[in-house]
């Protein structure tokens, strides 16, 4: 076959250890060698794919790229030589990719792929991007401004943070990081699978990116407050509701005991009962099985809010439940769905 009738061109790929799809085209003459890249992990801001041919080759003689799950892109020249595939769709974070990268391609007027390797790559988690949408639709106590105004809610975008609710203290606000993962983030999260039927894991797993993409974009905020639980295990024991950031109820409880005792820190809600049949050991090994226990809020394994008849509050009495009068767990559980955070103070 004459050279002029096909110009055949070869790509290496950077990536080592994927699969060749076979079958070089039988007209394999000239071959051309170039190089192609895919990074293993990608960002919503960089290209998807480039290639670099010894070459020239113009982005309109190129066939699309074929990606699975499907994912709409479009060629960018980049120079004589080099062009790369930018994503026109939005990206799925934590979603597999697999790219079918030439390896060798017949052109004239156009040109045709005639092997193909597969590439794979993930969209990296990007938390500062979570933290934006969980704020846009109101799941934290921040509100979100991008610094370009009129910009898709659904694509990240730079921008600041600012608290929402200046009255919760200190022991929540200074637990907030923008870009780092954090209980606020994980206990927004559970709001929000929450409040679209989703396993409330606290992890943005694909679903819930798509439905968090989706609210953001369609502008389907929480339309609940945002509420916070303070416990303080300093004698008298207390407990502060916050209702909107606000505090709006306080009340005597009982932690745990120096055996069993109710771990500091801060926890999400992740389970809840208007009543239940509490049972579990006792330190000296005894069994207990107490009935008709009300207005349960588990926050931390076996630890929960609720109501529990003693003679007296305000002392370690449990083991390891936040224990408060009837009155109270009924006042407090309504203002604690899944995802609100209970913080255990020393």
């Amino acid at each position: 076959m004459p050279r002029s009738s096909k110009v055949l061109i070869s790509a290496l790929v950077s990536l080592v250890g994927l699969t060749v799809v076979p079958a070089i085209s039988a007209n394999a003459t000239p071959v051309v060698h170039v190089s192609s890249t895919v990074a293993p992990t990608l960002s919503a801001a960089m290209p998807i794919v480039r290639l670099h041919f010894n070459t020239t080759i113009n982005t309109s003689q190129l066939p699309k790229l074929v990606i699975k799950p499907a994912l709409a892109t479009k060629w960018q020249q980049i120079g004589p030589r080099d062009v790369q595939a930018i994503a026109i769709s939005k990206l799925r974070p934590q979603v597999r990719y697999t790219i079918e990268t030439p390896t060798v391609m017949s052109c004239t007027t156009k040109c045709r792929f005639d092997a193909l390797r597969a590439l794979t790559t993930n969209i990296s988690t990007n938390v500062t991007w979570e933290e934006q949408l969980l704020a846009e639709t109101n799941y934290l106590p921040l509100t979100f401004t991008p610094s370009v105004q009129g910009v898709d809610p659904g694509v990240q975008e730079p921008g600041t943070f600012t608290w929402s609710y200046p009255q919760l203290p200190a022991t929540l606000s200074s637990q907030w990081r923008v870009g780092v993962d954090n209980v606020l983030v994980t206990g927004a999260l559970m709001a929000f699978q929450n409040a679209n039927g989703l396993p409330t894991t606290g992890v943005a797993d694909p679903t819930t990116w798509d439905d968090l993409v989706s609210a953001a974009e369609n502008g389907t905020v929480d339309t609940n407050t945002y509420n916070y639980v303070s416990v303080t295990e300093t004698d008298p024991e207390t407990l502060t509701l916050y209702v909107a950031g606000v505090p709006t109820f306080h009340t005597l409880v009982n932690t745990g005991i120096s055996v069993a005792p109710t771990a500091t820190g801060t926890y999400p809600v992740y389970l809840r009962y208007t009543s239940q049949t509490m049972t579990g050991t006792n330190p000296d090994g005894s069994h207990y099985s107490d009935p008709g226990i009300p207005w349960i809020s588990y926050f931390n394994g076996g630890d929960a809010l609720h109501g529990f008849i003693r003679y007296s509050y305000g002392f370690a009495q449990s083991l390891g439940c936040v224990e408060m009068p009837f009155a109270s767990a009924k006042t407090v559980w309504p203002s604690t769905p899944i995802g609100t955070l209970v913080t255990i103070l020393p």
